[in-house]
């Protein structure tokens, strides 16, 4: 067993220090000095056989990072495991060990979950655990930002060969996570190594989060240029600050003139007043969002709808709701409910509210309940995945988040 360093000052002023090493250091270090730097920070508490975990693309194993100094074990799953315990509840999870206790530290970044961090010590306490939680949340902030300079992240996080349409789409994507204390969102995307078509993407803007998914018709590379330019037309007129009818307008005008007169892509464009809670959106073509309340169904969000993106549909009407605090609401592409399962039967609404209302009351979180009604939905369909399926779950919860401006002094 390797001890505590002796002598080793874990003071609040000592914790500040180290991790003020790293913060000047992370701006010029290479992507492969991360896995040393890191190992070389938990010795100096005293820690030992440092792995980082991160989560692969179907949303199933956690799979170390290799690096200098870094245990590299085999992949360990997200539903059964302590690394697992710690990703799905986003909080430190400790284990008593022969040699020590072995801490799982969430990597967060913002609200998005990049992994977990393990290590080992001899003994914990509150100094380890403030300190150790502190370094998790700088080892997050530098693999996301060192991933933009290197494909080793993306490598490890692949279980199996991705098409060149799948890579498109991952590139796409913001995180597909985010959670605040006035809203959370999380999405998943099917098949995680050969989705084509299929995508989402959110901003919160102020007091408002704007929301799309969208389904491009076709497979392959073909669906996935149609899916980017349809992503691309809908941030640059969100960041334009027009209306939901303009948007449409504007989406359905590139894909119009961009491609041929039968491509088309069905969507839904949604604003979110996060301290009203009113819902507004627009539906061109796309299944009705389903609205969750006390972890039952209560209705599908019907509205008048207009032609897909690309048919030159008119000028649609805008749909509203009143949402109340706690409501969800699941937004998914018609590759969810129009696979067919063994004897030629298509999947179905029916079958997947039955899903959502038996895994809602055990999900905690928006992330845990789309990631454990994707992988349901799965299995019920004999892992038949044909077309895409994405979901993205939006929780409003409303209030307001401006205590979190406030330093504690």
């Amino acid at each position: 067993m390797t001890g505590r360093l002796v002598g080793v000052d874990r003071s609040e002023g000592f914790g500040e220090r180290l991790l003020g090493q790293l913060l000047d250091r992370a701006h010029e270090m290479p992507p492969q000095l991360i896995a040393p730097l890191v190992a070389e920070e938990v010795r100096l508490v005293g820690g030992r056989d440092v792995s980082i975990l991160l989560q692969d693309y179907g949303q199933l194993l956690l799979v170390p990072l290799a690096g200098e100094g870094l245990l590299v074990g085999s992949p360990v799953s997200i539903d059964d495991s302590p690394a697992g315990e710690c990703f799905l509840h986003a909080t430190p999870v400790e284990r008593q060990r022969g040699d020590g206790v072995r801490l799982y530290l969430p990597l967060l970044d913002g609200s998005d979950e990049v992994g977990v961090m393990a290590l080992t010590l001899d003994t914990v306490d509150d100094d380890d655990r403030r300190l150790l939680r502190r370094l998790a949340g700088l080892v997050a902030d530098m693999v996301v930002t060192k991933n933009g300079y290197t494909d080793q992240f993306f490598q490890a996080r692949r279980r199996q060969p991705m098409s060149v349409a799948a890579e498109i789409q991952w590139s796409l994507l913001p995180p597909l996570t985010m959670v605040t204390p006035q809203v959370s969102v999380a999405g998943i995307m099917e098949p995680a190594y050969n989705v084509a078509g299929d995508s989402l993407d959110y901003a919160l803007n102020d007091e408002v989060l704007h929301l799309a998914i969208i389904d491009a018709m076709g497979h392959g590379l073909n669906a996935a240029m149609l899916a980017t330019a349809a992503v691309g037309a809908y941030r640059h007129a969100r960041r334009a600050n027009v209306g939901l009818a303009e948007l449409y307008a504007f989406m359905d005008q590139v894909v119009e003139e961009q491609f041929t007169p039968e491509s088309f892509v069905t969507a839904q464009m949604m604003r979110l007043n996060i301290v009203s809670g009113r819902l507004d959106w627009v539906n061109a073509g796309h299944p009705a969002p389903l609205l969750i309340r006390d972890h039952r169904v209560i209705q599908a969000l019907q509205g008048p709808g207009t032609l897909p993106v690309g048919f030159g549909g008119d000028t649609p009407q805008i749909s509203t709701q009143q949402l109340q605090r706690g409501d969800r609401v699941l937004f998914y592409t018609d590759g969810l409910v129009e696979e067919h399962v063994s004897g030629g039967e298509p999947f179905g609404e029916a079958r997947l509210t039955d899903a959502i209302e038996r895994v809602g009351p055990s999900s905690t979180s928006v992330q845990q309940m789309v990631r454990a009604l994707s992988h349901t939905l799965t299995r019920a369909r004999d892992g038949s995945t044909s077309d895409d399926a994405t979901l993205f779950l939006v929780e409003w919860r409303g209030g307001s988040a401006s205590h979190l401006a406030k330093p504690d002094l």
